[in-house]
């Protein structure tokens, strides 16, 4: 089997809340996705998404996702999309980092992979633990009692874990928090994500300002790798890398240095699926706890998510996030319904998803 051509699409997904807000003054309110479809000789093709949060978030943005599969594509026709390893390597051959642009070409390939062997993408990824995973909310940052409603309508969706976006003052931060989690439940999860807009005296200003017994995880609180572990070392409240944990590289290096108690993967962010895997198990191996999520995206990238997801250990995994939750438009179909704030990974074989092509339109550009 080889690839004989890429087609990539671009789609702008409107965030369903209007204006999504987070530290340092960054607000969202379009996402720029890049879709991809690779097509073999032996007539499968697979699908795969990249939708960077914006230019300002990480290294990373949605037209930049493009330039760098412009770099890439060539390399990989008449290449085996099975051999996952190798399609890698040719990636990172042709384009040296830019995580981004690779993950819906590797993404895609295990789409293909899985529908050549008639297995659903977890089963090659591990294993289905035949659990149901825990959806997490988003909850950008607003004012409190207006997050607290918003808390309260995913909780009202049988939603356990929520991830609460923070802006910059202390004050304003400890009221967003104490509100979010004033009508927790005992099996709730929340994660206080300040997306690195904290410095070290500010985080600390915020947590000495909170009331004692709050049940949270401060995710990815500042902006650079000295100043999370300076606060890791001056408090108490579990820390998660986020932003800053890109690859096998920086995962090792957070383990060695003791920086985290659990890791943030996005799939986009990350590499893929490939590079996920063995993030996924560098983590299992550290006893880290994961959110398995991406920056954000439609149905596809959603997909991928769940799949991922459904090979983590129940001990280990805290949640995943539904991405469709922050978008208005729906690229594809898929047996991914939400039960009570939990989903599972579908049987049928690859992703699982059949992309709306009337939705997409017509590629952009195509390599063959």
């Amino acid at each position: 089997m080889k690839i004989k051509q890429i087609d990539v699409f671009q789609l702008d997904l409107p965030y369903s809340g209007g204006v999504y807000s987070l530290s340092g003054g960054r607000e969202y309110s379009v996402f720029d996705a890049t879709i991809v479809r690779v097509l073999t000789d032996s007539g499968i093709e697979g699908w795969g998404e990249s939708t960077p949060f914006g230019s300002n978030y990480i290294a990373a943005h949605a037209k930049g996702v493009r330039a760098g599969i412009d770099e890439i594509a060539p390399s990989l026709l008449g290449k085996d999309p099975r051999h996952l390893d190798r399609i890698n390597e040719v990636m990172d051959n042709a384009l040296t980092g830019h995580n981004h642009a690779k993950t819906p070409l590797d993404v895609a390939c295990w789409d293909i992979f899985g529908k050549s062997v008639e297995m659903p993408v977890c089963d090659l990824l591990g294993g289905n633990t035949n659990e149901l995973l825990p959806l997490i909310s988003s909850i950008y940052a607003g004012e409190p009692d207006d997050m607290r409603e918003r808390v309260q309508r995913h909780r009202d969706l049988g939603y356990r874990g929520h991830s609460i976006k923070l802006g910059n003052d202390p004050h304003d931060n400890a009221n967003r928090i104490e509100a979010c989690l004033a009508d927790r439940k005992k099996e709730e999860y929340f994660i206080v994500d300040a997306n690195g807009g904290l410095t070290v005296e500010s985080a600390l200003r915020l947590l000495n300002i909170l009331p004692s017994g709050l049940d949270f995880v401060l995710e990815a609180p500042c902006a650079t790798w000295r100043e999370n572990l300076s606060l890791r070392r001056r408090t108490s409240v579990p820390i998660i890398w986020d932003e800053l944990a890109l690859n096998e590289e920086d995962i090792l290096q957070i383990a060695v240095e003791d920086g985290a108690d659990g890791i943030g993967l996005k799939i986009s962010k990350n590499g893929g699926l490939t590079k996920c895997r063995r993030q996924r198990d560098i983590c299992l191996s550290a006893g880290y706890t994961m959110s398995v999520q991406d920056t954000t995206g439609s149905d596809i990238a959603f997909a991928a998510i769940v799949h991922l997801g459904q090979t983590l250990p129940k001990k280990y995994l805290r949640c995943i996030l539904d991405c469709r939750d922050m978008v208005t438009v729906k690229t594809a179909d898929g047996d991914f319904d939400v039960v009570n704030g939990f989903v599972s990974a579908p049987q049928s074989f690859g992703l699982g998803v059949t992309p709306r092509l009337d939705v997409l339109g017509n590629p952009v550009i195509s390599y063959k």
